[in-house]
């Protein structure tokens, strides 16, 4: 069954919510109020106080009559321990996980769920990076959350889309096997409407039918005027979204990274993004790498377009897992995303062309050894588009 494309709805709201001790506390809110039904669909789900917080709240919630229904893919919540997974059973919530991982099943285990949404009474979703971690939503003794984080609140007809999202993926979760991506193919996205405010529509990747994603940000990329400031954990772009970089920042594009530091979860992966960084500085491209913590955002402004949620626009991502973005058409959204960016950038470290020109001789050689397996990885797993 193909994942639809969805349209532009007007008449939305929004919140920007930044690193949990915000976004958080405002979840478990809006599931404390739930009246009807709570939805959601998580990558990244762990056993521990934030978790137990959630439980907690979502077992009061099925007390009460509230229908909940929880997606977790298989890989990402196998550190959610069994008593918890029985405990929400129990209780009554009704408890899903996409592509069980299989000792026989070969490249099928690669295929994820890496979408992050909560749905609140059909009316309220958010929507961004986050998963039930204490890391993502508990802050530390510093005051704030190892993982620098982001949630979307949205309300609004663009919510209808979301639920209907979820509507499908929660009826083909028992009976997707995790196969391998199907041919890809294009498809039309839906025209970049004119100013407007409250302008929302559903960005998805459906791994195995379209990428309409990637289509939708190379277009953007493509009309940019002002700026392109992309925030990224991970970065291993392709080819094309790379190629679409450098082709905006020479035409006199502001075009900015904002890109993991020394903090991060997979040292690997920022050794092999920094083989890249070469050629996008001498094109013009500024990349700052984040100090302070574990950069987890994933959102794109182009102008005044801007596209916040699971995705984080690399190889790797784009042509296994099952990834949705907000993309936004709002004044005082874009204001809000621009703030944060300017906030970050303050607390970055900005490479120059002549940083990497210095690199230490062993700094160098990590980059080598990590780059060539990561290429040796997506010519033999044949992700390359």
């Amino acid at each position: 069954m193909a994942a639809s494309i969805y349209p532009w709805r007007d008449g939305n709201s929004f919140e920007l919510m930044m690193d949990g001790d915000c976004f958080f506390p405002k979840m478990l809110q809006a599931m404390e109020q739930a009246r009807s039904s709570i939805d959601i669909e998580l990558y990244l789900v762990e056993s521990g106080h934030s978790t137990q917080r959630v439980m907690d709240i979502l077992l009061q919630a099925v007390a009460r009559g509230v229908r909940v229904r929880c997606r977790f893919d298989s890989l990402g919540s196998r550190d959610l321990q069994e008593a918890d997974r029985q405990g929400l059973s129990r209780g009554g919530v009704d408890l899903r996980f996409y592509n069980p991982l299989n000792l026989l099943g070969g490249r099928s285990n690669l295929h994820r769920d890496h979408r992050k949404l909560v749905i609140i009474d059909d009316s309220v979703a958010f929507i961004g990076g986050a998963g039930f971690t204490d890391d993502f939503c508990i802050p530390g003794p510093e005051g704030h959350c190892l993982w620098h984080e982001q949630m979307l609140k949205v309300c609004g007809p663009v919510v209808a889309d979301w639920v209907e999202l979820f509507e499908r993926q929660w009826r083909i979760t028992e009976r997707h096997n995790g196969r391998q991506p199907a041919r890809l193919r294009r498809v039309r996205v839906p025209p970049h409407p004119p100013k407007g405010e409250g302008l929302a529509r559903v960005s998805l990747t459906d791994g195995r039918t379209h990428r309409e994603m990637v289509q939708a940000l190379l277009a953007s990329i493509a009309r940019a005027e002002r700026r392109v400031w992309l925030a990224t954990p991970y970065f291993a772009p392709t080819r094309r979204i790379r190629r679409s970089l450098t082709r905006a920042a020479r035409r006199g594009v502001d075009v900015r990274l904002l890109l993991c530091g020394d903090v991060t979860d997979h040292p690997a992966v920022r050794y092999a993004g920094q083989r890249f960084y070469k050629k996008l500085l001498a094109a013009g491209v500024r990349i700052f790498e984040y100090q302070p913590r574990f950069l987890h955002l994933k959102t794109v402004l182009v102008d005044d377009w801007v596209s916040l949620g699971s995705s984080n626009f690399d190889h790797w991502t784009l042509h296994w897992n099952l990834e949705a973005n907000q993309n936004i058409i709002d004044t005082e959204l874009a204001l809000t995303v621009e703030q944060s960016f300017v906030t970050d950038f303050a607390e970055s470290r900005e490479w120059t062309l002549n940083d990497w020109l210095t690199l230490p001789w062993a700094h160098r050689m990590k980059i080598r050894l990590w780059g060539t397996i990561n290429r040796a990885a997506i010519f033999g797993l044949d992700i390359r588009r």
